[in-house]
């Protein structure tokens, strides 16, 4: 038996939910697209459909190949998925006389004991779709129902085939978790064994077949995912990795000098490159977000290639790139996606770099990457250090960049980040930082009219960075910090604080 669970994709909001839940339950899973199946599907236990915006009925209705998988794997359809399942299997589903989005609480039939075991009468759902299942698909025995929704739960006889109208793998759908361990584990025999000891083990052993004695040349950030990255390949290949942390002169205050000592302790091999005049020279006179991005990305592989040249013989470039950098890359519908920001570190390499990637972590999401790290012993305060944007500074710089204007945001950065960690809120923060606005205001100091810049504190809680909400810092905190950066930093005069959710907001400004 395979341990392993496929996610088919049909474009749902809330598809990273589904597969983060089954990893919740140290299964291992992965997310492909409805329309590209894995050529080795004897690798995988149990398949789950997404939901999805389309409908059944349309057009545009989105067909898998379910030819070897239905009634020869464990299958569960969620929503749209559960549908599909109906609509083209002998059953009818139509459009709703209203749209089913909300709380709603299910009501049990007999014969979805082992699926719903451990779950209450009553228990509280999810529902979001504007279709409805009117009539069960051919074989079906109904489980479930819900006050508007008749057919909420459904399996196939003689197959163990389950579709649910709901989403259990959203936090409103109070018993959500009890019931994909019931369908994994239970119903598809999956045995829970993926923990992160199993994931550096694998992942080492694997590296090692990989590269072999080849060299890899590794950019470090400071930050969480890249380290880890660096750790896993330190110990597979030890002394052959090669690692190169560049200060593009958009880092926080001391960054440069801070971020290469923490490394000392690690065993890593690092060269520090000092390259912010490159990248202020590349910036100057740039006010455009997208291209302030492109030219900070252009000069960082030119300085980078710069490097990788002086090891002799580098073939790899190890990268810490995650799953949900992935996941937003591809699009699920093979359809034109929104892009909301370009990932630099998906998509390969300049042509004349010549390097093959390397990205031990790409399955990973951001709390999978913390919990790998200390189970290989990384430091609490490096696996809870705060995401940083890879363009640093420059997108938290609204309009042009010029050195004095950085020299401003990395004073006012350090007052409201040191704060957070003397108040002892740092770590209730999931993302914290500054931004620098173009404009000035009319203040008063002592006697004198001030006429200077003014910044926005932003800070949010988040799991992953998918969604975020700000965070309702105290008024005490917020009012000291206010005043500690307009009395200490020279050319701010106001402060304001950024209560703006993502969505609608983002969650830098750029």
């Amino acid at each position: 038996m395979q341990h392993n669970v496929l996610i088919l994709d049909f474009g749902s909001q809330y598809t990273q939910l589904i597969a983060r839940r089954v990893r919740e339950l140290n299964i291992y899973c992965e997310i492909k697209p409805f329309n590209k199946l894995p050529n080795d599907l004897d690798a995988f236990g149990a398949v789950i459909l997404s939901g999805s915006p389309n409908s059944v009925r349309g057009e545009d209705a989105l067909h898998p190949d379910l030819s070897n998988i239905k009634g020869k794997k464990p299958l569960l359809g969620i929503c749209y998925g559960a549908q599909y399942l109906a609509h083209f299997n002998g059953g009818q589903v139509a459009q709703s006389n209203t749209r089913e989005y909300g709380r709603a609480n299910l009501s049990f039939i007999k014969g979805g004991e082992t699926f719903f075991e451990g779950v209450n009468e009553g228990t509280q759902v999810w529902m979001s779709h504007s279709d409805t299942i009117k009539e069960l698909p051919t074989g079906a025995v109904h489980m479930a129902s819900t006050h508007d929704v008749e057919n909420a739960a459904y399996r196939i006889e003689g197959e163990d085939t389950f579709a649910i109208q709901f989403h259990p793998e959203v936090y409103h759908t109070t018993d959500g978790k009890q019931i994909l361990k019931n369908f994994l584990v239970k119903i598809a025999g999956i045995e829970q064994s993926w923990t992160p000891d199993a994931f550096v083990e694998t992942t080492v052993q694997e590296l090692k077949e990989k590269v072999g004695d080849d060299k890899v040349v590794l950019g470090l950030s400071g930050g969480v995912d890249s380290s880890v990255a660096a750790v896993l390949l330190h110990k597979a290949i030890g002394s052959n990795l090669h690692c190169i942390f560049v200060n593009n002169g958009l880092l926080r205050k001391n960054e440069f000098d801070s971020v290469l000592k923490q490394y000392e302790g690690m065993g890593l091999n690092v060269k520090g490159v000092d390259a912010s005049a490159r990248f202020l020279d590349a910036l100057a006179g740039i006010d455009d977000p997208e291209k302030k991005r492109k030219a900070i990305g252009r000069v960082f592989i030119e300085v980078f290639d710069d490097e990788a040249h002086q090891i002799e013989d580098a073939k790899w470039l190890g990268q810490g790139t995650i799953y949900p950098d992935v996941i937003e890359s591809v699009s699920a519908t093979g359809g034109p996606s929104a892009t909301i920001k370009s990932h630099h570190n998906v998509g390969g390499l300049p042509d004349f770099m010549k390097l093959k990637v390397v990205e031990p972590l790409r399955m990973l999401f951001k709390d999978e990457v913390r919990r790998v790290g200390a189970s290989m012993g990384l430091s609490p305060e490096l696996l809870g250090r705060h995401p940083f944007p890879g363009p640093g500074l420059a997108i938290r710089i609204l309009g042009d960049i010029t050195e004095e204007k950085v020299r401003i945001l990395q004073e006012v950065d350090a007052i409201f980040i040191n704060g957070l960690k003397e108040w002892d809120l740092y770590n209730k923060v999931w993302q914290a930082g500054a931004m620098l606005l173009p404009v000035n205001s009319v203040g008063v100091m002592g006697d004198e009219r001030t006429y200077e810049k003014c910044v926005a504190l932003r800070a949010v809680e988040s799991t992953d960075g998918m969604t975020a909400d700000w965070v309702n810092l105290p008024y005490e905190f917020l009012q000291k910090t206010s005043n500690e950066i307009i009395n200490k930093v020279k050319g701010v005069n106001r402060v304001v604080y950024d209560i703006s959710s993502k969505p609608p907001a983002t969650i830098e400004w750029e």
